[in-house]
Formats: structure tokens, C-alpha cells, sequence
């Protein structure tokens, strides 16, 4: 009986929430930790391809031709990484995927189906979700096991957070009655803030969700990284980020145990 690892969702429509930093450095942690690791960049901005010494321009088969091109394999575009982990890269054309993915049926369920195969092969999947509530995040929340929130210690945060919960709820209904919220992950935290201290007890309550702990700290370490090709636990291993990433990585490791292959998810249904 062949044991399946999970396909986990970063996602959040807003940017600037640390979501490709998040992939990045929850992927390196789990691979110190002895699993198999796989990140797929579903961003036409392809900065999880950048930070990780990938340069998008040189890419020949991305997560776009996988995508929208009939007989390319996600397994044709997985290039290793220096962090341990494997990457599905980005490019720019992503961005026309999504008009060109409208018109098939089961749409949302494309990514899931390049995806599952891949299972088989690695205990964790983390997708870099696009900050959109468009097809491609649709395609991501659909073949996910869980989702991952983060979000920013502010207030106007809690917005986003709320839009996005509906359309989980939408697709919990609809397209994925398996989908679970692993937690809303605290991003540039300011321990020193009053109002980050707030926002931050106020969360779990307003949302009735789990907030991973540590929150992740403010640090100019975190932008020095995708210079250098690399995440922060490689960059500044002792770092105040690079130790609550870890932390994270370890309270989530039991959520990623593989389930068997003989637990099948329904067989998509033809949208529309």
C-alpha cells in the first residue's frame, strides 16, 4: 500500500504577507527535518523561483506549460534546490493561464491532477499561491489538503483574512469537502508594537482558527535571502526568523502524516 504525502496551500489575495518567504523557509525546515520536499511557485511573478537561485528567465518547462500544455508532466518541470528541497518554477506566462484555463471543464481541478501523482514521491507539497482569489488559487485550494494563512500582525490584515475564508468555505462546499485550515501563521511580527501584540490575541478568537506559534518576527534578514539564492535557515541559521520557521515546521509535522493510497479523494466532478 503505497502512503501519500499532502499537498499543502500558502495562500492569502493580499501581498506583502510573507507567503513566498513562508514556502521558502517552512520547505527548508521540513527537509532539515528529514522529509521529502516538494514547492511549487504558482505566482506569475515567480518569486519563489528567484529566491531560490532560479532564474525564471532560464526555465524551459514551469508550472505554466504543465499547466495549459495537454502532455507535460509536472515531473518534466521539478529542478533540486539548494535548500534540499525540489521547486516546480514560475515564469511570466503564468499570467495568461488563467484566461486560458477558463474555458475547460473542470478547470479547477487541473492542478490537482498533475499534482497527485506526485505524491507518491514526496511527504510534503507547498504551493506559492498567486495573491488572487482567481482560477489558479481555486486550482490550489482544490488540491490541497490544508491551507496555510499568513498574515501580517496589523489590522487591516483581517480583511483579507475574512475574503478568504469565504472562498474556502466555497470551495469546501463545492470542490474540496476535505480541506482543512492548518492555521493562520503570524508574519512580521513587532514584539515591541502594541497594536501587533493586539492584532495578534485577537486573531485565533475572530476567526475561531489555530494561530501557529511562534510569529514570525520582523527582520531584515529575510530580504537579504533571495539575493543569495537561498532561505534564511541557510543565510542566518541562527537567526530570531530562521529558529521560529523552524519551530513552526515542527508543530505542523504531525498535520503531514502520509495517509494511504486506498483513501481516495472523490473523483472530480465537470464544472461548467
Amino acid at each position: 500500500m503505497t502512503r501519500l504525502g499532502a499537498i499543502v496551500a500558502v495562500a492569502n489575495q493580499k501581498g506583502g504577507v510573507a507567503k513566498t518567504t513562508s514556502v521558502a523557509s517552512l520547505g527548508a525546515a521540513f527537509a532539515e527535518l528529514g522529509k521529502q520536499v516538494l514547492l511549487v511557485d504558482l505566482d506569475a511573478q515567480a518569486c519563489l523561483t528567484f529566491s531560490l537561485g532560479v532564474d525564471p528567465d532560464a526555465v524551459t518547462v514551469s508550472i505554466n506549460e504543465v499547466l495549459v500544455v495537454r502532455g507535460v508532466a509536472a515531473r518534466d518541470a521539478i529542478v533540486g534546490c539548494a535548500d534540499g528541497v525540489d521547486l516546480i518554477p514560475s515564469v511570466i506566462e503564468l499570467a495568461g493561464a488563467e484566461a486560458q484555463l477558463l474555458p475547460r471543464p473542470g478547470r479547477e481541478y487541473v492542478l490537482r491532477s498533475v499534482l497527485e501523482p506526485l505524491r507518491q514521491d514526496y511527504d510534503i507539497i507547498l504551493v506559492d499561491c498567486s495573491p488572487s482569489l482567481g482560477v489558479l488559487t481555486l486550482n490550489a485550494l482544490t488540491a490541497a489538503q490544508g491551507v496555510i494563512i499568513p498574515m501580517p500582525c496589523e489590522m487591516l490584515s483581517h480583511r483579507g483574512v475574512g475574503q478568504l475564508l469565504d472562498t474556502i468555505t466555497d470551495v469546501k462546499a463545492i470542490l474540496n469537502p476535505g480541506l482543512e485550515v492548518f492555521g493562520i501563521l503570524p508574519t512580521l511580527y513587532d514584539g515591541r508594537s502594541k497594536h501587533a501584540r493586539a492584532v495578534l490575541a485577537d486573531v485565533g478568537e475572530r476567526y475561531g482558527l489555530p494561530v501557529l506559534s511562534p510569529p514570525i518576527p520582523k527582520t531584515v534578514r529575510f530580504a537579504e535571502a533571495p539575493a543569495l539564492g537561498r532561505s534564511i535557515l541557510s543565510t542566518s541559521r541562527s537567526s530570531k526568523g530562521a529558529k521560529a520557521y523552524r519551530e513552526v515546521a515542527t508543530s505542523l509535522l504531525p498535520r503531514f502524516q502520509p495517509v494511504p493510497s486506498d483513501q481516495n479523494r472523490p473523483e472530480p466532478a465537470t464544472t461548467d
